[in-house]
């Protein structure tokens, strides 16, 4: 029966119709539940750092169940977004539902629109890739997938890596400086791709053209469907999601680096080189994100079946309460330091 607790991230959906259909109060409800009420438990309940046994790691692995899941959501991720176009056209500006059913979605792009997408995007069946590039579309951050897959997983824990935060690092110049240095770096990647397969550098072999014809598209239907009060709504529905996903990427290495070899080159990624954290909710949550350094460690290995291992610096608490945290610069950085110094990071 543990596999069922995946499903709570049905609770996301549930929570966002409620903000696209109820008054008040309640159009804030995916954030009091998911920043509020999560946090607080996973104050209280124990983390479990326990694996799988070998044997039902193997059943797992072809477990039909955890794919059918991820698709199952995907329906209610577009269904809600499509419905959020018609709400939100006749929310009056300015209201708390305005801003509440803004965040609802936002929050909605976050988790089931990136974090999906990035699982199904490390995938190498092609329509689960697809599916993942879908999602990523959704949250205007298609540029993620060419730079996590070969950027990010190649140069995380060091200062190639613009995804990887420095110790005592602002936030907010995080935020800039990952967005910005990754969508650069996915071009750049790009290119380089289409050289060597002999390619015209923007020719539609080239996914960053691809991604980005698919993104003007969209915003010119929205614009075109639903007027430029829908299309601004949705511009910043999809900025919180990424601002989350950049949270999230903050969190996940601040300030561990790997050690540079004789031949000038870096140690191979290991379980160190990544923030973990055991706790429960969030794990179900996040289709287990937060075994994040088993993840760099086996990029395709599915969510499902991901380790924790002893060797993994880990967190306090959970994703969600970390990213509050880490809103509060003057205690992350009292906690956080500390921690990297337990962890052999000081410098």
């Amino acid at each position: 029966m543990k596999k069922y607790p995946y499903t709570l991230i049905f609770l996301l959906p549930l929570t966002v119709y409620l903000a696209l259909t109820q008054m008040g109060w309640v159009t804030h409800l995916p954030k009091l539940v998911f920043y509020g009420i999560v946090p607080l438990l996973e104050l209280i309940l124990k983390p479990d750092p326990s694996n799988l046994s070998q044997e039902l790691e193997l059943k797992w692995q072809r477990d039909p169940f955890f794919d059918r899941l991820l698709y199952a959501v995907i329906p209610f991720h577009i269904g809600l977004l499509i419905y959020f176009f018609f709400v939100i056209g006749h929310t009056p500006a300015g209201t708390t539902e305005f801003y509440g059913r803004i965040s609802a979605v936002g929050l909605m792009l976050g988790v089931t629109g990136i974090n999906l997408g990035h699982e199904l995007g490390h995938r190498h069946n092609r329509l689960q890739q697809f599916l993942g590039e879908i999602l990523l579309l959704t949250s205007l951050n298609t540029h993620f997938l060419p730079y996590d897959n070969a950027g990010h997983h190649r140069n995380v824990a060091t200062r190639q890596d613009p995804a990887t935060a420095r110790k005592n690092e602002i936030l907010f110049w995080f935020w800039l400086r990952s967005q910005i240095g990754s969508y650069i770096q996915a071009w750049q990647i790009e290119l380089k791709r289409m050289q060597k397969l002999g390619r015209a550098a923007l020719s539609l072999h080239n996914r960053m053209v691809v991604y980005t014809i698919a993104q003007m598209l969209l915003l010119v239907a929205i614009y075109l469907i639903f007027g430029l009060k829908v299309l601004l709504a949705f511009v910043l529905a999809a900025t919180i999601g990424i601002i989350l996903l950049e949270t999230v990427n903050y969190i996940e290495h601040y300030g561990l680096l790997r050690q540079r070899l004789p031949n000038g080159k870096y140690e191979r990624v290991n379980h160190t080189h990544s923030w973990n954290s055991d706790h429960l909710l969030g794990r179900f949550l996040l289709f287990n994100l937060s075994r994040h350094s088993d993840h760099h460690y086996h990029a395709g290995k599915k969510y499902q079946v991901l380790r924790s291992l002893p060797a993994s610096p880990q967190m306090p608490t959970g994703y969600p309460g970390m990213m509050l945290l880490a809103l509060v610069q003057p205690l992350w950085f009292y906690i956080m330091n500390k921690k990297l110094q337990d962890v052999g990071q000081a410098a």
